[in-house]
């Protein structure tokens, strides 16, 4: 038994020639006491599963139990842990909903909108992934949100179509056998059964057993059109698979035979006889934007860029170019067992379905399947691989104790999480706050926004208006802004305002002696000497009498006269030594120019004030040397002048040497 679980093991089974022992000794899972498990996955409790497969490979488990299902290799697995099913399961699990299998979600995610697509013509498979994500996965949920949150009739009906679709069924049939370990189980996917052979489940060994067939050699070539011999060039039985989205097209006829090759232990990808296959690309998705330009136009109106245009003509070319196919290969299709079909987004499924004329695909063939596991960009060798996937047996050891004691555990987690959530109290609602309450808060947003803009008219009217004392407290006190600036007198004084400042104590006689929270005036919160001379002003004009002044800590009285007076002063004063300085330096530039540094560096006018100097002092002194001698003993004077400046530089030179 051992030695036969190796074999298994080492060489995958194929669905379609199947071992004689083992064919002959399966038997449904349900017989033997572990139907409900490993027929329905319905259960939300984590089921612990060994794949007989990675254990080969890699002596661990390569399994998700949140979404029940195993992998082959641990690609696959980190594949699957990227999938906007896992993430979906995720977030299910976080609201304390059941996860889905892979066929409810593809239904949940069937009529979603042509623009996410796009995340299929990705150059890069990990990048597909994450773009996949931010778009499948996201609109998914927000529809979901909508549904929950707008019970409309559309949506309603939505919801009614997909609980239709995904009725429940697990995508796998599972089956065991006395040749293989005990809790080892083969799992077959339902999707290769026919509508007929699905509702006659009672018979499923009996229909597996007729699905045998015996390897035949590699059909001999034969005319060939478009990717495809002649229909009759090819009678046995066959499945024709097809993806299209994000640009990408993808087909392929595929003959369920096996291949007869001369070593029987090779893998199921070279025994596959692809009898036809074709792929077209077009760019017709927004790069970095997603959705088909088709999409778009539908949602904004037409574009006019010259790329708008390039892909409309593309979406029509690829259209024309998958119809010319299809009706090439009708004749093969026709004659398929099977349809595997990916079409995701409106523009696609009009693509394939229609309706045109000579229309080859129909909605409503009953042999048209989904792919019951997810899929990557449309390609030669996505088909193939997704062929071998559905066409190759699952190998699956389940430990039944494990699977017992996990669902008691979650059973437990449940009653334990419904007793906390009945045993948890209610929030506290934050109290309502009074009408005289929100009265006061609305008169603090009024008069603080009169005073940082400096309205001193408007904040008069205001406070007479509304019957408001100047020494109003602003509400609620307990805030940074109000326990620093309580009163408008103070928030006045803060922003430096002396006219507002002016307008309160005297037209308002607003009170200078209140503090605020940290025990300050307002005259103490003033920030210059204007907003200070505002109160001394006000001191002044009021009345040593109005308020107790040496409590507020405003100095001596001054009066508006004075003030101004101070102030003339000292503008004259100023602007007297601003005109002595000017003068001064006027009279240093007559006599000396511009000042220069040695070893600074002279900037635009400073350069040319001392090339000005220096040019008038050496005509200056040139006029005093030829003053009064002739035109010829000048130009002797300079020759003699050259003679003496070049035995100069020729001592230097030799001097030097």
């Amino acid at each position: 038994m051992d030695q036969r679980k190796e074999e298994v093991t080492r060489r995958p089974l194929y669905v379609y020639d199947l071992p004689q022992d083992i064919l002959a000794t399966l038997e449904r899972a349900d017989a033997t006491g572990l139907g409900p498990v490993a027929t329905d996955l319905e259960d939300d409790s984590p089921v612990p599963e060994t794949s007989l497969e990675s254990k080969a490979e890699n002596g661990g488990s390569k399994s998700c139990s949140l979404c029940g299902v195993t992998f082959p290799t641990l690609e696959d697995q980190r594949s699957h842990n990227r999938s906007d099913l896992h993430s979906y399961n995720l977030k299910q699990k976080v609201r304390g909903a059941k996860p889905v299998s892979e066929v409810e979600f593809e239904s949940l995610i069937k009529d979603l909108n042509e623009s996410l697509s796009g995340s299929d013509s990705s150059s890069d498979e990990d990048d597909e992934t994450s773009t996949r994500k931010e778009t499948t996965l996201s609109a998914l949920l927000k529809k979901q949100a909508a549904i929950s949150s707008n019970n409309t009739e559309e949506e309603d009906s939505f919801a009614r179509k997909t609980r239709k679709q995904g009725s429940g069924k697990a995508p796998l049939l599972w089956f065991s056998t006395p040749t293989l370990p005990p809790n080892t189980y083969l799992g077959f996917y339902r999707a290769i059964f026919t509508n007929e052979e699905q509702e006659n489940d009672s018979n499923a060994l009996d229909i597996i057993k007729k699905k045998q067939l015996a390897p035949k050699p590699q059909p001999k070539p034969a005319e060939i059109h478009n990717g495809i011999p002649i229909p009759s060039a090819y009678t046995g039985p066959h499945f024709f698979l097809c993806m299209i989205g994000g640009g990408h097209f993808a087909a392929m006829v595929v003959s369920l035979a096996p291949k007869q090759t001369k070593s029987a232990s090779g893998p199921m990808s070279r025994e596959a006889t692809v009898l036809a296959h074709k792929t077209f690309h077009r760019y017709t998705t927004r790069r970095k934007q997603g959705g088909a330009q088709s999409a778009n136009d539908s949602a904004k109106g037409a574009a006019h860029s010259a790329g708008s245009s390039l892909r409309r003509y593309n979406e029509q070319a690829l259209t024309e170019e998958v119809r010319l196919l299809l009706q090439d290969w009708k004749g093969m299709i026709d004659t398929s067992e099977l349809l595997f079909i990916r079409a995701t987004g409106n523009t696609n499924r009009r693509t394939l379905f229609g309706p045109y004329e000579g229309q080859v695909l129909k909605q409503n063939d009953a042999r048209i399947r989904g792919f019951p596991f997810n899929t990557r960009r449309a390609t030669q060798s996505e088909l193939m691989r997704s062929y071998i996937e559905l066409t190759r047996v699952k190998v699956t050891e389940i430990d039944v104790a494990a699977i017992s004691a996990a669902k008691a555990a979650a059973e437990e987690a449940a009653r334990q999480s419904a007793a906390a959530k009945a045993a948890k109290k209610v929030a506290p609602v934050a109290p309502k706050i009074s009408e005289e309450e929100e009265i006061a808060l609305l008169h603090t947003s009024q008069v603080q926004a009169l005073i940082r803009r400096s309205k001193l008219p408007a904040l008069l009217s205001y406070l007479t208006t509304n019957e408001l004392s100047p020494d109003f407290v602003f509400h609620p006190k307990d805030t940074q802004q109000n326990h620093h600036a309580p009163t408008a007198l103070h928030l006045a004084a803060s922003q430096n305002s002396s006219p507002l400042v002016m307008g309160l104590l005297i037209k308002a006689v607003a009170n200078p002696t209140i503090r605020n929270g940290d025990g300050k005036t307002p005259f103490e919160l003033a920030g210059d000497r204007s907003t200070r001379d505002a109160f001394r002003v006000a001191r002044s004009e009021l009345g040593e009498d109005k308020w107790e002044w040496d409590a507020s800590c405003v100095p001596a009285p001054l009066t508006k006269k004075e003030a101004d007076e101070r102030d003339a002063r000292e503008k004259m004063d100023e602007a007297k030594k601003e005109n002595a300085r000017r003068k001064a330096e006027e009279e240093r530039l007559k006599e000396e120019g511009p000042k220069v540094t040695e070893d600074g560096k002279l900037g635009r006018a400073a350069g040319r004030g001392r090339s000005k100097v220096l040019g008038q002092a050496y005509r200056n002194s040139r006029q005093e040397e030829v003053k009064g001698l002739t035109p010829e003993q000048v130009m002797r004077l300079d020759r003699e002048k050259r003679a003496r400046a070049a035995e100069e530089r020729m001592k230097r030179l030799a001097g030097g040497s």
